[in-house]
């Protein structure tokens, strides 16, 4: 019986000794790296008042890139404010410059590849998600929000198990707001063997070429009920 005992005590010293995990440090990357970026949106406002209630594409190189878009939704008003390289935080720190001030009558968002890869967590994708969706709907209640998911790509392949759950994350979170939604993109861009298909990327194994445009515009409009 005091062998037992001392042995609990022991072990109770030993566990509470034991150092305490250190959490990573969060990437933290500065938004106004953007600011000439988004300056140039402004400018080409100011000279062309973009027309009001548009439906309004936001998000990454993946919608920078979309040059397509007026002729793939021409039943759409549609308005391009992609900026490359950009990471959900910098969309929610230029909200008031490039999502405000269009009314649109609805947002498509893409983000969260790029912060993937630059060591984010899922979890911090989702707390940025969560902070553009707040205040999106402080603003405008009823205003439906489409999340594309984070793409798979053949030069980020080593973060397909981070990004499959940070759309996980983000799906669940779709299913628990009314006006949420997510739309599956990267299921249809993996092949039958589960790793990214190559025919739907440019040589750089990341951006899309007119193949993978064609996909995303095939489940977009199917999300959109076009």
């Amino acid at each position: 019986m005091k062998k037992a005992l001392l042995l609990i005590v022991i072990t109770s010293i030993i566990f509470n000794c034991a150092p305490t995990p250190i959490a990573a440090p969060e990437v933290v990357v500065d938004p106004l790296r953007y600011a000439e970026a988004i300056a140039e949106f402004k400018s080409a406002d100011s000279l062309k008042k973009p027309k009001p209630r548009a439906v309004l594409f936001v998000g990454s190189s993946s919608i920078r890139g979309w040059k397509t878009l007026s002729t793939d939704f021409p039943e759409l008003n549609v308005l391009n404010r992609g900026f490359g390289g950009s990471h959900m935080s910098d969309l929610v720190y230029f909200m008031d410059d490039i999502v405000f001030p269009y009314r649109p009558n609805a947002i498509l968002v893409y983000e969260g590849d790029n912060d993937i890869a630059a060591g984010k967590t899922p979890e911090i994708v989702l707390r940025d998600y969560n902070t553009f969706v707040s205040k999106v709907l402080e603003k405008w209640p009823k205003k439906p929000i489409f999340f594309i998911s984070i793409k798979p790509s053949l030069a980020r392949i080593e973060h397909l198990e981070n990004m499959a759950k940070a759309n996980a994350l983000i799906k669940a979170r779709t299913e628990e707001v009314e006006n949420l939604y997510f739309v599956d993109v990267f299921t249809p861009m993996l092949g039958e063997d589960g790793t990214p298909r190559k025919d739907i990327f440019v040589e750089d194994g990341l951006h899309m070429n007119e193949t993978g445009y064609a996909l995303w515009t095939k489940t977009v409009r199917k999300e959109l009920g076009l």
